[in-house]
C-alpha cells in the first residue's frame, strides 16, 4: 500500500483536494477527524484531557468550545494538548491504516493539517503539499463565519509556512488554478505513485515487525 501525507495551510484547498483523491480511488484518512473521534464520549483523549484542562469535559466528551477559551488563557496550554493529543491520533492513524492494508487498499491519502509540525512526514512514501497564492488563501478564510484577520494569523504563525512546505514537498498541487487543474494534477499524481516500478521518495510506514529508527 502506498501512503502519501496530505498538508497545506489553512485556506488552501486540502479539503476538496482530499475528495479528488477519494474520487480517484484513495482512501482518505483525516486527522481532524481522528481527533473528533477521540474527543467524543469514550474517546481515549477525554480523561487526560479533563485532567490537563478541568472544566472543558461536559457529558463525557471534550467540549471544544470551552477547550478553545482554555487554550486562550494560557501561552503553553498548546504544547500541553499536543503531547496528549498527537501520540493518541498517530495511534489512529497506524490502526486504521493497518485496517485498510489488510483489506487490500491500494493508495491511502492522509490529510494531516500538521503534517511537517508533527513529524508525520518520515512515516509515508511522499508528501503532496495543497497551496494558493496568499491573496486567494486570505479572501478563502476570511469568508469564513466568525473569522477575523487576527485569529488568521494566529493559525499562520502556528503552522509551517507555505514556502516551507512547498520546498519540502514531493508532489505540490496548486489550487488557485482552478478546480479542473487540480483534479489533473491529482489523477497525475495518483497515476504515477501506483506505476509498476515507481520509487517512494521517503522511507514510508515501517513493515510488520520493522522498528523505525
Amino acid at each position: 500500500m502506498i501512503v502519501l501525507g496530505l498538508t497545506g495551510s489553512i485556506g488552501m484547498g486540502k479539503s476538496t483536494t482530499t475528495a479528488m483523491f477519494a474520487d480517484a480511488g484513495a482512501l482518505v484518512w483525516n486527522a481532524d477527524e481522528a481527533v473528533h473521534r477521540l474527543y467524543a464520549k469514550g474517546g481515549a483523549a477525554v480523561g487526560p484531557v479533563g485532567a490537563a484542562f478541568p472544566g472543558v469535559v461536559t457529558g463525557g466528551a471534550v467540549d471544544r468550545t470551552k477547550l478553545a477559551e482554555a487554550l486562550g488563557r494560557d501561552d503553553q496550554a498548546f504544547k500541553r494538548l499536543e503531547a496528549i493529543v498527537h501520540p493518541l491520533v498517530l495511534a489512529c492513524r497506524l490502526e486504521d491504516l493497518a485496517a485498510a492494508g489488510e483489506r487490500g487498499v491500494k493508495l491511502a491519502v492522509l490529510d494531516i493539517p500538521l503534517l511537517f509540525e508533527t513529524g508525520g512526514d518520515a512515516a509515508v512514501d511522499a508528501v503532496v503539499v495543497v497551496t494558493a497564492p496568499a491573496e486567494v488563501q486570505a479572501a478563502r478564510v476570511l469568508a469564513r463565519p466568525g473569522m477575523t484577520r487576527e485569529r488568521f494569523d494566529a493559525i499562520l504563525a502556528r503552522q509551517t509556512p507555505d514556502a516551507e512546505k512547498r520546498r519540502r514537498a514531493d508532489f505540490v498541487i496548486d489550487t488557485g488554478e482552478g478546480l479542473e487543474a487540480a483534479r489533473a494534477r491529482v489523477n497525475e499524481i495518483v497515476g504515477m505513485v501506483l506505476a509498476e516500478g515507481w520509487s517512494p521518495p521517503r522511507r514510508g510506514l515501517p513493515q510488520a515487525g520493522e522498528a523505525r529508527q
